[in-house]
């Protein structure tokens, strides 16, 4: 560890790996809510928060968790979970008066195509303007479920027992893996249903 007279001991935040001072300044000083996406080892979270100088305030949040309220029946940390809950997101900030958001991942390293930038690509799709490269967003196919509804298909009727083993608990009596971007669209639909309607009633 450095040490002497002109050494500054960072902000804990820092230490901890939790926080880009310099990156959060130009982020507070650009005036825009920030796109915050967060993923964890069972969910994603998407938030969208503005700065204020007694600390952030949360403008609109969505939880994968909250997809079954939709209608979702598959996995909740998945490429096109972590979409609808950014569309999710999306449609609650603009109920919020939010039109224009900046993105934080924090010290997340940005990764084409990562389920971060499919979160980021639902709160684009949902309204919301975005600066980003279209480069970083996964392909349409992969934002349905294309790919896990192919490799489901392989497995259940090529490798029945690991099928089991690796979705068991996902398909049993739930959803049809298969048919996982038919779910998708029906989920989408119904996200984007629910605002539609209430923002024609106001």
């Amino acid at each position: 560890m450095a040490t002497g007279p002109r050494y500054k001991v960072p902000f804990r935040r820092r230490r901890e790996s939790k926080t880009d001072y310099h990156a959060r300044r130009r982020m507070v000083g650009s005036g825009r809510p920030r796109l915050v996406v967060r993923k964890t080892g069972t969910r994603i979270i998407v938030q969208l928060m503005e700065a204020l100088p007694e600390g952030d305030r949360s403008v609109a949040v969505a939880d994968s968790r909250q997809l079954k309220q939709f209608g979702w029946t598959a996995g909740i940390k998945n490429v096109p979970a972590a979409y609808l809950t950014g569309f999710l997101a999306g449609h609650r900030a603009i109920n919020n008066g939010v039109t224009a958001a900046i993105v934080d991942i924090g010290l997340t390293k940005p990764i084409p195509g990562s389920r971060i930038f499919s979160a980021v690509r639902g709160v684009i799709d949902s309204g919301i303007t975005i600066p980003c490269s279209d480069k970083m967003f996964p392909e349409e196919k992969r934002i349905r479920g294309e790919h896990i509804a192919n490799y489901a298909k392989d497995l259940s009727d090529n490798q029945p027992s690991t099928f089991k083993r690796q979705f068991g608990d996902i398909s049993k009596g739930r959803v049809d893996l298969t048919k996982l971007p038919t779910l998708y669209d029906t989920t989408k639909k119904k996200i984007e249903s629910k605002f539609s309607s209430r923002r024609s009633t106001t």
